[in-house]
């Protein structure tokens, strides 16, 4: 019997060796965004000891990260009752509490996580420290709080320092973050993400050079870890953008190291997502229709599949299908972004545009523009892209089109393209109201495009156009006055800068003196031949001037 005995204890010490060691494994596939492998492994580990409450724990943050909130609830619900560990599942529903905005609820939850742990234990500070930065809305100060007693408990573990960088990079304390990293890496380099993220920092500070040097240290030490690539693309993403004469070159980069990221992780429906997400970024609409093709295949029902056919169709030209797509996924009122009005509002301004490209259905427009300004509400930053879109309805003497492309620009008044969007306002609702009278013309969008005109003079005072334009404006108006004061100032700026300045603009300038003399007909007389004659020193055949001063006389 003790013989049995002895190779019954054995055999469980193997047993739990061999659980512990998988139960390291799928960390180590988590940490490298392997998600479905670590699910494979944790799903493993949970059928052959349902008893072990820390594998449930694991594998309900598995789902957290895939935005699978339902199946991490039932996880940690069944993980809580567990005999070995069950008590970590309190911080997964913790942070469930956390996304529903109830923080007491959650601190509740994390007291109970903590209840008998060792002097020595920081595991469970530094996942409840996780839960905060990972909640849709960061606590960072709360995960530093935690953290602070991890390092009371055992100041010189790895993980709380990595922790501790990820919270003060969620801070945007880059020194600190820095610093914690650094010293965790130091402290074990096995942990090769906390190498990864001194390269993320030089990529927020711009650094993209040094970035990439940094992300290439990673790779020699381990060129099998996935999540490197996805920074690197993300690096190469930002570099593109922040340096337009590198745009082609590191896209191309960008959408190459992604491609290499999948490849080391998963082709998941949650990866598959994120891909898309970036492909949108990178605005490869060719490949994001391909990709929600494949997702498809693997989830008919998921909504969010639907956002991306929605965005690639609008893209790809295929309009009805983008409208008819997103259509449905707001109707199912899942999470909703910005995007998503954004992209409908912008299918139906197209549909609105007649087969024969002048005609335009005023319902469908207006309908639209309700879905785009909506979307630029949400998410102001989706103004910096129409700034193309509206020089393209432009360019086509749509302007009516342009118009409201640019009023939903300019909601947004730290875009990029702020000034120049201001201005095309101005000139597109002045040449659809030019030549109306005060029944038949849009006082309000020419009282706005006004408005516009004092956001350009403000940002560029020496700006002479601007003022031109304004008076314009107040024109059509009937506002004489303003008009008149506007001309006066576009016609002093450009006098400033010589004679053959006023030469260059003479059509203008002439422009300025006559309408100018028309305010001042009937008041002053003297002051409108002024003006008339100096048309005439300018343009000696203009037939305004020169008939103006016969009825004058």
């Amino acid at each position: 019997m003790s013989k049995i005995k002895f190779f019954s204890v054995a055999f469980l010490t193997a047993s739990a060796m061999m659980q512990a060691q998988d139960l390291e494994q799928a960390k180590k596939a988590i940490d490298a965004e392997q998600y479905d492998k670590a699910k494979s492994i944790l799903k493993s580990i949970i059928k052959t000891k349902p008893a072990d409450g820390k594998a449930a724990f694991l594998l309900g943050n598995v789902y957290l990260k895939q935005n699978v909130g339902d199946s991490a609830k039932i996880t940690f619900d069944k993980g809580l009752t567990a005999a070995e560990g069950g008590k970590f599942n309190n911080i997964g529903l913790g942070q469930l509490d956390l996304e529903s905005g109830n923080a007491s609820a959650a601190k509740a939850k994390f007291d109970l996580a903590t209840q008998g742990m060792r002097k020595k234990d920081v595991e469970e500070y530094v996942y409840i420290a996780q839960a905060y930065m990972n909640a849709d809305k960061p606590d960072y100060q709360a995960a530093l709080a935690v953290l602070e007693k991890a390092k009371l408990a055992n100041p010189n573990d790895p993980y709380v320092k990595l922790a501790t960088g990820d919270a003060y990079f969620g801070m945007k304390n880059q020194n600190d973050a820095y610093s914690a990293y650094r010293d965790a890496y130091a402290t074990d380099n096995s942990i090769i993400r906390a190498k990864m993220q001194l390269g993320v920092l030089l990529k927020g500070a711009k650094a993209y050079v040094e970035a990439v040097k940094a992300y290439d240290e990673v790779i020699a030490i381990n060129p099998n870890y996935g999540p490197v690539y996805r920074e690197l693309a993300e690096t190469y993403y930002l570099w593109a953008n922040n340096k337009p004469q590198t745009y082609k070159e590191n896209i191309a980069k960008a959408l190459s190291n992604y491609e290499k990221y999948m490849s080391m992780t998963d082709y998941s429906l949650s990866s598959r997502m994120r891909h898309a997400d970036f492909l949108i970024l990178a605005r490869d609409y060719k490949a994001l229709e391909a990709e929600a093709q494949e997702m498809k295949k693997l989830d008919k029902v998921n909504p969010r599949i639907l956002r991306y056919l929605g965005y690639a169709a609008y893209e790809n030209g295929n309009t009805d299908e983008s409208i008819n797509a997103l259509t449905e996924y707001l109707a199912k009122g899942t999470k909703i972004i910005g995007g998503d009005y954004y992209f409908l509002g912008l299918a139906k301004i197209k549909k609105s545009i007649g087969a024969d490209g002048k005609t335009v259905d005023p319902v469908l427009f207006a309908d639209g523009m309700t879905n785009l300004k909506k979307g630029v509400e949400m998410d102001a930053n989706l103004a910096n892209g129409l700034n193309e879109i509206g020089k393209a309805y432009f360019a086509q003497k749509l302007y009516g089109v342009a118009a409201g492309i640019f009023e939903a620009a300019i909601m947004n008044t730290t875009s990029k393209n702020f000034f120049e969007d201001n201005i095309y306002y101005g000139l597109c609702v002045h040449t659809v109201n030019r030549g109306k009278d005060a029944k038949t013309a849009d006082m309000v969008a020419l009282a706005n495009a006004d408005k516009a005109m004092d956001n350009v003079i403000a940002a560029k005072p020496e700006y002479a156009e601007a003022y031109l334009y304004k008076a314009r404006i107040n024109s059509v108006m009937s506002k004489d006055d303003i008009m008149t004061e506007q001309y006066q100032k576009y016609v002093d700026l450009v006098s400033t800068k010589g004679p053959e300045e006023v030469t260059k603009n003479k059509a203008k300038v002439t422009e300025a003196y006559n309408n100018m003399a028309s305010f001042y007909a009937n008041t002053d007389k003297a002051k409108a031949k002024e003006l008339l004659n100096k048309t005439l020193a300018l343009d000696p055949t203009n037939s305004y001037a020169t008939e103006s001063l016969k009825v004058l006389k």
